[in-house]
């Protein structure tokens, strides 16, 4: 802490333990800083320790604060909106980032679309979208919470309520875990989602006061008039931005950066590749780790339009086979997602990809029609990716493989997910492993 600050420092000491957004001020009671925290007292405060002289990316402009604000925000959510705002408006010196050369998230509402669809964008458009931001931090795991509470699309489909297909048409699994209305396929209405993108757009310009009498309005009208299911769904939004501020920490909702690989490339690719009458959106990969040569466990991750996707993660602990035996194994884990898929009627992955060879295959081919599932109506594709020549077995293809170049998208989205499942699996075991030692 240095003597000029002084009297900022101990004014931080009277910070709250809350969300916020603090604003650092020279001399002259210029805001010189904008900055968010989750807890304001731990994040202000860490201006003025010793430490903070030596990160080089403050060190240079702390010795000028003079004194310190804050406003209170409702959650993490809400202070990270509020920043970006007031970044927009002060525009502080030292809130560099924003001035540079590199491109900023922001988030991208297609208001053109009949059924807009909601995305993070580093590269926005110039018309037939409204944008929110820039933000001067990764906006995807804030986004992730907001679907929770908006159910907006993030797909790319053409989607018309005229299409008469689309009552045929088979929603991703967002629908099949409350996070998607569905419009792709007809379940709600181009006037009731155009009024949750609207709800959406009050709270990102931050009337989030307004956007809690609407609802609450609407609440009461809906129950009023016998319509209680549209009333529960409304009294469970309003719950969920009462209680936006016990998300957690945001960093979970953030899926992992896939590996230098194009996302839509990918699937193009592979679509094409494994002759697919439709581009794939999901994947699911499998891998197995063994403890200390004696329990397996397995991983099972999940990438849904060429990303990974965090809530689809599953963890295993193989149970009927003894010993060291990947086919067995594999086997089980097959057999046990897609039993659990057909019998709570979810849909079954695009993809199904097993890290290993032929035997590892052939051994998921059994486990699925063990599991009653077919491939082609089902599953649409079952594929094994070898680790040392990164060849690719199909199934129903023979027992050639089919050798994509290194530089293909499609293999390179494949070995992405194959990549993530080993590291799934390899951080299970590691847990497991850390709590054998812990009771031994």
């Amino acid at each position: 802490m240095l003597d000029d600050n002084h009297g900022a420092a101990e004014k931080v000491k009277r910070f709250p333990h809350a969300p916020g957004v603090y604003l650092m001020k020279d001399a002259q009671g210029r805001v010189i800083y904008v900055g968010k925290a989750k807890d304001l007292f731990h994040r202000a405060g860490s201006y003025f320790h010793k430490g903070a002289l030596d990160d080089p990316r403050v060190r240079y402009w702390v010795p000028e604060i003079r004194d310190i604000d804050f406003l209170l925000a409702e959650s993490e959510v809400d202070a990270i909106l509020m920043e970006s705002r007031l970044i927009k408006d002060i525009q502080p010196i030292y809130n560099k980032d924003l001035k540079d050369d590199k491109s900023f998230p922001y988030i991208q509402i297609h208001t053109y679309e009949e059924f807009p669809r909601v995305e993070s964008t580093r590269e926005p458009q110039s018309s037939g979208v409204k944008l929110y931001g820039p933000f001067i931090r990764p906006i995807r795991g804030a986004l992730v919470v907001m679907q929770k509470i908006f159910k907006f699309r993030t797909c790319t489909y053409a989607i018309h309520s005229d299409d008469e297909k689309m009552r045929f048409f088979r929603p991703c699994l967002l629908a099949s875990i409350g996070q998607c209305t569905a419009p792709c396929c007809g379940r709600v209405s181009r006037e009731e989602y155009r009024r949750q993108i609207h709800r959406l757009q009050y709270f990102l310009e931050g009337n989030r006061k307004q956007l809690m009498d609407e609802l609450q309005s609407d609440m009461r009208t809906a129950a009023k008039e016998l319509r209680f299911e549209e009333a529960a769904k409304l009294r469970d939004q309003v719950t969920a931005l009462e209680n936006l501020n016990q998300c957690g920490d945001l960093e979970k909702n953030v899926q992992p950066e896939v590996f230098q690989i194009d996302p839509k490339k990918g699937l193009t690719g592979l679509q094409k590749v494994l002759k697919l009458v439709e581009m794939p959106r999901v994947i699911e990969g499998v891998d197995i780790a063994h403890l200390q040569g004696e329990d397996t466990v397995a991983s099972l991750v999940q990438f849904l339009d060429g990303l990974p996707f965090k809530s689809g993660y599953k963890r295993y602990r193989i149970k009927g086979v003894e010993g060291v035996n990947d086919f067995a194994s594999i086997g089980e884990v097959v057999y046990r997602r897609l039993k659990r898929l057909r019998e709570e009627g979810e849909p079954f992955p695009d993809i199904f990809l097993i890290d290993g060879g032929l035997g590892q295959l052939h051994a998921a081919e059994d486990a699925m029609a063990r599991a009653g599932v077919t491939l082609g109506p089902d599953v649409k594709a079952m594929v094994s990716l070898a680790k040392r020549d990164e060849e690719l077995y199909v199934s129903g293809w023979g027992n050639e493989p089919l050798r994509l170049s290194r530089h293909a998208w499609s293999l390179r989205l494949l070995q992405s997910v194959r990549d993530e499942a080993h590291r799934f699996a390899q951080h299970y075991h590691h847990i497991l492993r850390g709590k054998k030692w812990t009771d031994s």
